[in-house]
């Protein structure tokens, strides 16, 4: 069972919240947290896009294998072998620690899902029945990225049935729901997404923009557009008061969609998307809707007009 301390650790880092996590210090070392404290403030770097910090993080010349493939997914591309090499070698390894297995593949399958080895990830990450908590979330994520939600959730049910409680599973299950526009009990259209935000931005020891722009998601969906813009500018307060770049492209792409639907002031869509797209140009919503401008504009040039019809009487 985790230490209180591990399981907070945890907590803010499956919940998106990054800069708190990597702000906080590491316990001593002779803790028996330390080794997966300081592997959470490692990804925690990654996921802000600061490898060069992660890597300061891990011991030099390390043996342990988990701080080896958390060093090889920080060094991008470059490590897409040593990865392959460390799947191989913890199979049957009787002195390596099943956790440690299992946070080897997942480190794996995000570096090969970055790199876009789809096929290799799923390989790595195993199928139903095989997967561990946080396996199995990865796993639904990527075949939600295929379109395939109906092998998402088969990955997951079983997942989640045996550990309702996991935090992981929760928001994996809240991103089926996004997809899917599942109702649950209540009959609403997207409940179980929103009733999962709900409960984790009320949770004061959180601080995490992410949450606040997935629930403005849930709600741009559900038509509540005036509550996503309340919760889009507190998410924008958040990475502002930490100074965080990362997770604006997301924030920003939510708000472009809450101000075309909600019929804000003329030209503040506009603005929006040319914030999000001259700082943000990788985003997948700008590079979709470049692509698209430069297809209209292809097809366009294709097209003659004819010339004006004469009425003849």
């Amino acid at each position: 069972m985790s230490s209180p301390e591990l399981y907070y650790i945890k907590q803010q880092f499956t919940l998106g919240a990054y800069p708190t996590l990597v702000s906080l210090p590491l316990p001593d070392s002779s803790s028996s947290d330390y080794t997966s404290i300081l592997l959470y403030k490692v990804r925690a770097h990654l996921a802000l896009g600061d490898s060069s910090s992660a890597l300061a993080l891990i011991p030099n010349d390390t043996e342990n294998i988990t701080f080896r493939a958390a060093a090889a997914l920080a060094r991008g591309d470059e490590g897409l072998e040593a990865l392959r090499d460390l799947c191989v070698e913890i199979e049957g390894d009787e002195d390596t620690e099943e956790w440690e297995k299992e946070l080897v593949r997942v480190l794996a399958g995000t570096a090969f899902v970055r790199a876009g080895e789809i096929e290799e990830a799923l390989e790595t990450l195993g199928g139903e029945g095989k997967a561990d908590d946080e396996s199995a979330a990865l796993l639904s994520q990527i075949y939600l990225s295929l379109a395939r939600p109906a092998l998402a959730q088969k990955i997951l049910a079983p997942v989640l049935k045996a550990n309702p409680d996991a935090l992981v599973l929760q928001l994996a299950e809240s991103a089926i729901s996004l997809v899917t526009g599942s109702q649950g009990t209540s009959g609403e259209p997207y409940a179980p997404a929103l009733s999962f935000y709900n409960e984790q931005v009320a949770n004061p020891s959180v601080s995490s923009a992410a949450l606040l722009v997935g629930r403005a998601v849930v709600r741009i969906l559900r038509g509540e557009l005036s509550a996503a813009q309340s919760d889009l500018e507190e998410a924008e307060a958040v990475l502002t008061r930490a100074q965080c770049e990362r997770g604006m492209n997301d924030m920003l792409a939510a708000m472009v969609v809450a101000a075309s639907l909600g019929g804000a002031k003329k030209g503040d869509a506009d603005q929006l998307w040319s914030r999000l797209s001259s700082q943000h140009p990788s985003h997948p919503m700008v590079t979709d809707i470049s692509a698209k401008e430069l297809l209209f504009d292809e097809c366009a040039s294709k097209f003659e007009v004819p010339p004006r019809a004469i009425a003849v009487v």
